[in-house]
C-alpha cells in the first residue's frame, strides 16, 4: 500500500524578508508568505489531495502555513499535531541577527561555515545534524507509520528540519543536503513504498 508525504517549507517570514537568522525565534509571515502558503494549497488541491492529518513546528510561521493550506484544500478542522521535534535549526547565538552584521562580527568564512556546514553548530544552537537528531526519529515514531497505512500526511515546517528529513528520505550524504535549497511555500510530494522507500518524489514549483 502506498503512501503520500506531502513536506512544505513555510511561506516567507518577516525575518526571512529582513535577512535575520529566525532559529527558534517565532515570527509571523509576511504578505508574500500567507500568499505562498495559499499558493501551495491551491497546487495540492489542483491535484485531489486530501489529507489524514497534519504535522507542523511549534513555530507560528509553519503552523499558520499549514493552516492556509487546510483552508484551501478544504480540511479546516483536520487533526494537526504540534510539536518542537519539527522546529527550524536552532541558530544560538546568531538568531535575531542581519547575516550581514553576523559576517562583519565573526567574518563571512565562519558565518559561511555555520551555515553551510552538516555538523559544525553556531554558538549556542544546533548544527544540521543536531536538528536530524531530533527530526528523524520524531518522523519514525510519529509520521511515518500514518504515510506507511497508505494515509496522505502534510508535514509543514522549516528548511533545515526538512532537509534531514529529506536527506534520509533521498538518501543524500551531509555534504549534498547543506546545498540544497528549498523554496518557500513549495510543496514536495513523497510516494512511499509499503517498506518506506520512495517510489516517486515530485516538487510543485511554478
Amino acid at each position: 500500500m502506498s503512501g503520500t508525504l506531502v513536506l512544505v517549507r513555510h511561506g516567507q517570514s518577516e525575518w526571512n524578508l529582513k535577512n535575520l537568522f529566525t532559529g527558534w525565534r517565532d515570527v509571523g509571515l509576511t504578505d508574500q508568505g500567507t500568499a505562498e502558503a495559499l499558493a501551495a494549497g491551491e497546487k495540492l488541491k489542483a491535484r485531489g489531495l486530501k489529507f489524514d492529518i497534519a504535522y507542523t513546528s511549534a513555530l507560528k510561521r509553519a503552523q499558520v502555513t499549514c493552516q492556509h493550506i487546510l483552508d484551501v484544500v478544504g480540511q479546516s478542522g483536520l487533526k494537526t499535531i504540534r510539536d518542537q521535534a519539527l522546529n527550524e535549526r536552532d541558530y544560538g547565538d546568531l538568531s535575531g541577527l542581519n547575516k550581514d552584521d553576523a559576517r562583519k562580527k565573526w567574518g563571512e568564512e565562519q558565518v559561511h561555515i555555520w551555515r553551510r556546514s552538516y555538523d559544525i553548530a553556531p554558538p549556542g544552537g544546533e548544527s544540521l545534524k543536531d536538528t536530524g537528531a531530533r527530526v528523524w526519529p520524531y518522523y519514525l515514531h510519529e509520521v511515518q507509520p500514518h504515510v506507511l497505512r497508505g494515509e496522505t500526511v502534510l508535514v509543514a515546517a522549516h528548511g533545515n528540519s526538512l532537509r534531514a528529513l529529506i536527506m534520509a528520505l533521498d538518501g543524500k550524504s551531509g555534504e549534498e543536503i547543506v546545498k540544497l535549497e528549498l523554496g518557500t511555500g513549495v510543496p514536495i510530494v513523497y510516494r512511499l513504498n509499503a517498506d518506506s522507500s520512495v517510489a516517486k518524489k515530485e516538487v510543485l514549483e511554478g
